[in-house]
């Protein structure tokens, strides 16, 4: 009893809140002056040649009298029914969704309204900070002072997100059924009405049982609402339809994940929320190089003609961090979810070179080893047994070379416990990567879930010889007189050690080089006739995630393969990510063929890559000059015996 009043009182409180702070906007409101709601005459999207990839204007803006009177009906029905009784906020639908979700303990239904939705289009403000919500607020309070509800509907007509990058009724109508929005029949129009609801998993030409099961919910609420009949649920939910589908804007479909990108990075520049719609015109000069996508998006579809698994993969400029392609999905026409900046996985063995970073930086060289043989590891009150590759291990000393080309867990391990965990954890931070990997012993071997565009944070400072840039496809903003709204800041400036990182990378060519063949093969070695150029490499993989990441001073490439569901991934898929990587990247025209100039402090040895020792036969190797490997004195009577 006790608990239900405490509850009750919460509730009371939080309702009573409510409604002072909305009385407080409408009066603030009503002495603001109005907001301009109409989209901009136009909003151009350029590549990094400045060639125009999209463009949204006016020509698309349809007027609500030019809209079938089946989607107006529909999309109220569905949305928001008492669009036309309500100032903007539905309070006996707040009440209703803050019962169900007080009393399930987790957010199950929203109340957003129409006007609601229609501000979180207008200002692309999809975050769910406090701030942002307060200022969703005011502004949907300010639309409804100061518009009609008929150029609210038009307006939110006119931005919704209906699935496979149509935005706008014209777009959705164009793409589905070739016809302009007012020619839209009844079952037409509560298909297309369905879809913002999740615009992937309702797109009627990849999931049409879906699609349909939502189309019934769409009539069943316009029959409740009286605007059909109850005899037309299932006469229309019954009639089979025919989709267009086509894209008359590109035909580089994956330019759609990048662009999608980009609307995600646009809503973190505080300007443009806020000074949108303000502007007459809007260039985007985006870092997007159509030849690179083109290569990217062709090696995809030729590698995973026969598979089931989905794709995120990025290239990117490391000295600058220009993201210069991005490709989300295998298919954008039937999964508009974005892979490289919504889906986070496990990253596998290619943390791998951040660990071996913090290992030169203290004290370890190349030739620095470890025993690798089955272990088993302490760890206070529990164990740890991680297991080497088909279990292949040398039983014997090796080298952090052999460990890097052999992706040796073990030698990891032991490298990860006896710097002490929380280093792995503190230089992600400091190399820009914002997902936190977790001070533990497994981190060492990948366990930590990441995005590909978050994680290339880690990478571009190794492949820019130690200095950092944010990855980034926006590189200015311009309003129609050329005024720069918006400018990406280069910040040019050394994170990480010039000598350890050009050591590192030098290791990391060790993935694919046939010298290293031994008691195990490279990971990457079956790639190794593909590349014409020296790249360091690292992958690694889980039972459901694969991954490649290489780079060289001109491009950092990154590919990720692996099934939504998080399903094991078979054995015959498992070289995919290495071969879409290993011909893209060959694909690309680089800058230089030119490898990363030799720091000064830096000298040469030749070793075994197990022992460690000097052989004059041996892998090239690099160290911080006086911490290369020398012979002993039974060493050198070895060598002169011979």
């Amino acid at each position: 009893m006790k608990k239900l009043i405490v509850i009750t009182k919460a509730f009371l409180l939080i309702f009573f809140t409510i409604i002072i702070i909305i009385s407080s906007f409408y009066v603030y409101a009503y002495i603001t002056p109005k907001t301009n709601i109409y989209t901009n005459d136009s909003i151009i999207y350029y590549d990094i040649n400045e060639n125009n990839i999209f463009e949204y204007n006016n020509s698309n803006y349809v007027k609500l009298e030019d809209i079938s009177e089946h989607v107006k009906k529909a999309i109220i029905s569905i949305e928001d029914k008492n669009f036309y009784k309500h100032n903007g906020f539905d309070i006996l639908r707040i009440i209703k969704a803050l019962m169900i979700n007080i009393k399930s303990g987790e957010i199950k239904q929203g109340a957003s309204t129409i006007s609601q939705q229609y501000i979180k289009n207008l200002y692309l403000t999809f975050d769910k900070t406090w701030e942002r919500k307060i200022e969703e607020a005011f502004l949907t309070i300010e639309l409804e002072t100061h518009y009609t509800k008929d150029e609210i509907l038009e307006g939110y007509l006119n931005t919704i997100d209906f699935g496979a990058g149509n935005y706008g009724i014209k777009e959705a109508s164009n793409y589905y059924f070739n016809k302009e929005p007012k020619d839209l029949t009844l079952e037409e129009a509560t298909i297309i009405v369905g879809i913002p609801k999740n615009p992937s998993y309702y797109n009627p030409i990849t999931n049409y049982e879906v699609s349909k099961n939502r189309q019934y919910d769409v009539l069943y609420t316009m029959y409740k609402n009286n605007y059909i009949e109850e005899k037309q649920i299932k006469e229309i939910h019954n009639k089979e339809l025919n989709f267009h589908g086509k894209y008359t804007k590109t035909e580089l479909s994956s330019v759609y994940y990048y662009k999608d990108a980009v609307l995600k990075e646009l809503q973190n520049i505080d300007i443009i929320p806020k000074s949108i719609t303000d502007y007459k015109k809007l260039n985007i000069y985006t870092n997007l190089d159509i030849n690179v996508q083109k290569s990217l998006e062709n090696n995809i579809n030729n590698e995973m003609k026969n598979t089931t698994l989905q794709v995120a993969s990025i290239v990117i400029e490391p000295s600058n961090g220009k993201v210069v392609a991005l490709i989300g999905g295998k298919d954008y026409s039937k999964s508009q979810f974005n892979r490289a900046t919504n889906s986070k996985r496990q990253v596998g063995s290619t943390i791998k070179p951040l660990l071996y970073y913090n290992a030169l930086e203290n004290g370890f060289t190349a030739s620095s080893t470890f025993l690798s043989e089955r272990t088993t590891f302490n760890l206070g009150n529990e164990t740890y047994s991680p297991r080497n590759a088909n279990n292949i291990y040398a039983n014997q000393n090796i080298t952090m070379l052999a460990a890097i080309a052999y992706s040796d867990n073990i030698y990891a391990m032991k490298t990860h416990l006896f710097l002490g965990t929380e280093m792995l954890s503190n230089l992600s931070k400091k190399i820009g990567v914002k997902t936190p990997i977790k001070n533990i012993a497994s981190s060492a071997l990948g366990t930590s879930e990441i995005n590909i565009i978050d994680y290339s944070n880690a990478f571009i400072t190794l492949a820019n010889e130690g200095k950092h840039e944010e990855p980034h496809l926006i590189e200015k903003i311009t309003d129609d007189k050329g005024n720069i709204l918006y400018e990406y800041k280069y910040k040019n400036e050394y994170i990480l050690n010039n000598d350890y990182v050009y050591i590192l990378n030098n290791l990391l060519t060790s993935t694919y080089d046939y010298n290293m063949v031994n008691y195990a093969s490279p990971t990457l070695l079956s790639i190794s006739n593909e590349l014409d150029s020296k790249y360091s490499v690292k992958s690694g993989s889980t039972a459901t995630d694969y991954w490649t990441i290489g780079y060289n001073k001109d491009y950092l490439m990154m590919v990720w393969t692996g099934n939504d569901d998080n399903s094991k991934v078979e054995n015959k898929d498992s070289k995919i990510t290495k071969k879409i990587w290993a011909k893209t990247i060959n694909n690309i025209e680089t800058n230089s063929k030119e490898w990363y100039e030799t720091p000064n402090n830096i000298t040469l040895s030749k070793i075994d890559p197990l022992t460690g020792k000097l052989k004059d036969n041996g892998v090239t190797c690099y160290y911080i000059k006086g911490s290369e490997p020398n012979f002993t004195s039974l060493e050198f009577f070895d060598k002169i015996s011979k």
